[in-house]
């Protein structure tokens, strides 16, 4: 009662053919496919424009990654030095 047999599975495709017809089952794998190629051709694109965002131009002008790191050192200056200096005087 759990799976499908062979037969049962042939009995599907006869019936499934029957009732819709060959050209409209052809129309629909073409559309399928046509969807699936888009879906890949916008994340081909996508991934492309990401790239492209991310490159940067070097100083000899060709196009290339940065070897920095992502996080920039910002020059914290210690704010509690100056406050331990008014209660010494």
């Amino acid at each position: 009662m759990g799976s499908f047999s062979i037969t049962h599975w042939l009995i599907l495709l006869v019936v499934v053919v029957v009732v819709f017809g060959t050209s409209k089952l052809r129309n629909a794998g073409k559309d399928l496919g046509g969807a699936v190629k888009g879906f890949k051709d916008a994340v081909k694109d996508e991934n492309a424009e990401h790239a492209k965002k991310n490159a940067v131009i070097d100083h000899d002008g060709k196009a290339g990654t940065t070897d920095r790191p992502a996080t920039d050192k910002v020059n914290n200056h210690d704010t509690n030095s100056h406050a331990d200096d008014k209660h010494n005087v």
